[in-house]
């Protein structure tokens, strides 16, 4: 099987990459050519192809699809420098997307297209956090990321091509264990459904040879036993290195309104790739390894730790300026 893989540098790519080259299929990979991805892609170019370009270039991505049976697209601007930058975020989400279905049409036998879009597109679910696939798609008014998906999914839909479209939950991977500001963005009852970056990969490296698959829209999530609030996932990530939840006020977090995510259906995509295999407690125990022996360290500067991240929380700027209250400064 003659497989593209857009975005295989990042984190679902590899993962996707690691579990196809299990598979033995002839693969090739476009990625961007950076310091990054250079020095990841010497691990790789003994067995796969490496096709290095920019997906707003036309050129680029005809010559990445040449000869492909299946393209797996990937890659993409994610948060927070798709709302950052929303106009370059577009350019390479929907322009990058554009030409992967052109350059697919134009080809003799025209590949199939697996493609990953995100439970963002279902915006706000704090009141009602179980998502099915028959509800509507209504992303937030400031989620530029969200609104490019669906932008997204409306080309693939219109194409002649046979494709399949899943919608991917909250990514976790203890690779990527870095205190992201966006933490602060979701409300602490939000409902979260995990799924391990590996179970991901696995998911669409099955996907490859499904017959069942193509025409469909499907969630990619962990399940029942990956389902958290999200109070309660930050109280056992901040535990296990070593800062404590308590360190963390309430008002540091969203408090008017949601952030998308929420436990999602995956009966039909568990049922046909069968790839849900990394529980929450499996993902909290890897993160205990991995971090286990900085823990000590971060117990000793919790102080500092604390003020570090709260100084990522504008909403916890916004709340000492408001309520001039004398305590702790931030800068």
């Amino acid at each position: 099987m003659k497989i593209l893989l857009t975005g295989a540098f990042g984190n679902v790519g590899l993962s996707t990459l690691k579990e196809m080259l299990n598979r033995k299929y002839e693969i090739r990979i476009f990625d961007i050519k950076n310091k990054r991805n250079k020095r990841l892609a010497n691990k790789y170019k003994k067995d796969v192809e490496i096709v290095w370009g920019d997906l707003r270039s036309y050129k680029d991505v005809e010559k990445a699809v040449s000869d492909r049976e299946i393209v797996i697209h990937v890659a993409a601007v994610i948060p927070p420098l798709a709302d950052k930058k929303p106009k370059f975020a577009e350019s390479v989400n929907v322009g990058g997307t554009e030409n992967i279905i052109k350059a697919m049409e134009t080809q003799l036998k025209k590949p199939k297209l697996i493609f990953t879009s995100s439970v963002a597109v279902y915006g706000d679910r704090l009141e009602n956090p179980l998502i099915t696939l028959e509800d509507p798609l209504n992303p937030n008014s400031d989620d530029e990321y969200a609104k490019q998906k669906i932008k997204c999914e409306e080309l693939i839909k219109n194409s002649s091509l046979d494709w399949v479209i899943f919608r991917l939950t909250y990514i976790v991977s203890i690779n990527k264990l870095k205190m992201d500001p966006l933490m602060f963005e979701m409300p602490l009852n939000t409902c979260i459904e995990i799924c391990d970056t590996k179970d991901v990969g696995l998911a669409l490296t099955n996907a490859v040879e499904n017959k069942e698959i193509w025409g469909s829209i499907m969630h990619i999530a962990g399940g029942e036993r990956c389902r958290i609030t999200f109070r309660e996932y930050l109280n056992e990530m901040l535990d296990i290195f070593g800062i404590g939840f308590e360190q963390l006020p309430e008002e540091a977090f969203r408090q008017n309104r949601g952030f998308h995510c929420g436990f999602m259906t995956t009966y039909k995509s568990q049922a046909l790739l069968n790839y849900q295999r990394y529980t929450l407690d499996d993902y909290f125990n890897a993160v205990r390894k991995k971090v286990a022996f900085s823990r000590f360290f971060m117990t000793v500067i919790r102080p500092f730790a604390r003020k570090y991240l709260l100084n990522k929380s504008h909403y916890y700027k916004e709340y000492l300026n408001n309520n001039n209250s004398g305590l702790i400064k931030l800068n």
